[in-house]
């Protein structure tokens, strides 16, 4: 199969997968018709309420009044769509979504007061890279780094040690080392405030705001990477032992290379697919955040985003944030494809 080919069939499977994922979103997401009765609800009481504070709409009669609310709400509903049968609604949301044409938020806004979607997930998306995509790649660094020192130094007091230490930082959830490190070093020493993004108020003059950022970020950002370093060791670690009983290595060793040479120039290539994959995805999956370790930072990301959207059951803010993330998977998967058909030609045979 060549490479124009490759590409062409694989582009092909991943654009139908991100279509049924989109359009199964939009579906889902309406929770059965619930969102839409609360979406009549929100226009009922909005158009109620705006009229009643409306002085001319008090001076007409009961009948008059209840004829302009129940005109105005049918506008509204009209405007929003709602009119239309489900099936068709579902198919211009899944053409806008597709087109990433993300619309307004039901209720959200940001804090601009844009209810535009795409204004809401841009003004909290460098929050959350500046955080967690950061953290992932500072956690990836340093993780990868000791599992090929542990790798090297294989059962060794060092390594036995290691292990223990990364399972242990890797079987807890990284909100729980967050409350942890809240009380041990915002609430018992007081090094580091315990939320937020900024102080309050927060400082006018740009170098004292950068540097009031970085300080509230030092925390949550020590979490996330003591809580994910030690997947990255201990799967590096396996996965260069694993390469490293290859026969290849063992004829490599029996012509007298040094072990260094050996495990840069034999061991480290092949190994490389799945550590470099898992890094691609976990920087991917860092752009969406983490909803409960936001929420327990008061991190404003779109971590925490993801969880006021829930709350607020605003369907179009989680379609939207849904949308992108599936675009962010199938666009890395692809990229993935097509450097290992590059390196690898018997995959382009395999697929």
């Amino acid at each position: 199969m060549g490479m124009a080919t490759f590409i062409a069939k694989r582009a092909l499977i991943l654009t139908l997968t991100l279509m049924f994922s989109v359009y199964m979103t939009v579906v889902i997401a309406n929770f059965g018709g619930y969102v839409d009765k609360l979406l009549r609800d929100q226009i009922t009481f909005d158009v109620t309420t705006a009229l009643s504070r409306d002085p001319n709409f008090a001076k007409l009669s009961q009948e008059e009044r209840q004829k302009l609310i129940e005109q105005r709400i049918e506008a509204k509903i009209r405007a929003a769509g709602l009119d239309k049968p489900f099936l068709e609604r579902s198919l211009i949301q899944f053409t806008q979504a597709l087109t990433l044409n993300l619309g307004r938020a039901a209720f959200l806004r940001s804090s601009s007061g844009s209810k535009a979607i795409a204004d809401i997930i841009m003004e909290r998306l460098p929050r959350t890279v500046l955080l967690f995509t950061l953290g992932t790649i500072m956690a990836a660094g340093i993780g990868i780094f000791l599992g090929l020192v542990q790798a090297r130094k294989a059962l060794s007091k060092f390594d036995r040690i290691m292990i223990v230490l990364e399972i242990f930082t890797y079987v807890q959830p990284a909100w729980f080392y967050g409350i942890l490190f809240i009380l041990i070093f915002a609430f018992y020493l007081r090094i580091f405030p315990s939320g937020g993004m900024v102080s309050i108020p927060a400082p006018t003059e740009p170098v004292a705001y950068f540097l009031d950022v970085l300080y509230h970020l030092a925390l949550p950002l020590i979490t996330w990477i003591f809580a994910s370093f030690g997947y990255w060791a201990y799967t590096t670690r396996n996965i260069v032992l694993q390469t490293m009983e290859e026969d290849f290595v063992t004829a490599a060793r029996a012509k007298g290379l040094p072990e260094r040479i050996i495990l840069w120039r034999y061991v480290l290539r092949p190994s490389s697919p799945p550590i470099i994959t898992g890094v691609a995805f976990a920087i991917v999956f860092s752009w969406t955040g983490a909803i409960i370790t936001e929420t327990v930072f008061n991190w404003p990301g779109i971590g925490l985003l993801f969880w006021e959207a829930i709350a607020a059951l605003d369907a179009p803010v989680i379609i939207g944030l849904t949308v992108i993330l599936a675009y962010l998977i199938v666009l890395t998967v692809l990229a993935l494809d097509i450097i290992y058909g590059i390196l690898d030609p018997r995959l382009r045979v395999m697929r």
